[in-house]
């Protein structure tokens, strides 16, 4: 295991400890709100910065740019980590047990190595640029399925993004008709991490923030597949509209949708 995606590990199964410890009387969880439909804990907060000390621990100089407590700027620009302490907060709260750890790092600007944890389930993925996806050390590939015929995608609703609903409505009536389901989990990184599993054929969701998607578009890509914004491009960093699977079921997807969706989604 490379060095860095060592401690990334080690990062977040410390993160997973709290959240079992938290998870075992919920009515000891303070909840505030952030913004509008955006939840966030103090075992959120607790969590990222056990996941920023053991970091910082190895890797002194480093940046992380974490969902709750913002950007620590080290010394060395080329090593930036990028953590979600709890990526499925709202499942967290009200005790559905979906949800994970997961933290990314990009040397140069490059996605290099990824960790998802489901402290739930004790499945811990991995990835590490050019190396492949595994899940608890077993290889992993997307599915092999190529059409939208017999699939099950996994989607996330636009709750931070209302204003979008009806174009996603639109896009998820153009998918559905074709599939076989379609799962809303509430948890895009454990989404994104089971289709490099193959365990979902594809995903799609408007508005992610990097600490979402960083480290689950890594897996996906060592698993053989592809992440693309919902014109088929790499805007998705920016735009937060993400469509990922195998190449031509991406592709497929990508052909259903992009007549329904409003011009400011295909940006």
């Amino acid at each position: 295991m490379h060095p860095m995606l060592n401690i990334a590990v080690r990062a977040a199964r410390n993160a997973g400890k709290i959240l079992l410890r938290a998870s075992e009387d919920l009515s000891k969880v303070e909840v505030q709100q952030k913004g509008a439909n955006d939840l966030v804990t103090n075992i959120d907060k607790e969590a990222e910065a056990v996941i920023r000390d053991t970091i910082l621990q190895s890797y002194p100089t480093h940046s992380i740019v974490g969902e709750e407590l913002g950007e620590h700027k080290g010394k060395d620009d080329d090593y930036q980590w990028i953590v979600d302490p709890i990526d499925g907060t709202t499942n967290f709260i009200k005790g559905i047990p979906h949800y994970a750890v997961s933290i990314a790092l990009k040397v140069k600007g490059r996605l290099d190595q990824a960790v998802i944890y489901d402290p739930i389930r004790g499945e811990l993925f991995t990835a590490s640029r050019g190396q492949g996806t595994q899940l608890n050390s077993k290889r992993l590939r997307v599915s092999k399925t190529t059409v939208l015929a017999g699939t099950v995608l996994a989607t996330g609703f636009p709750f931070k993004n209302k204003n979008h609903m009806d174009a996603y409505t639109e896009a998820f009536k153009a998918l559905f008709v074709h599939t076989a389901d379609i799962r809303r989990a509430g948890c895009s990184a454990l989404d994104m991490a089971y289709v490099a599993a193959g365990r979902v054929d594809g995903f799609f969701e408007i508005g992610l923030k990097p600490w979402n998607s960083a480290a689950g578009e890594l897996m996906v890509k060592e698993a053989g597949g592809m992440v693309v914004d919902f014109a088929g491009g790499n805007n998705y960093n920016h735009s937060g509209n993400i469509i990922c699977g195998s190449p031509k079921l991406t592709q497929a997807i990508i052909r259903e949708i992009r007549p329904v969706l409003t011009e400011s989604l295909l940006r």
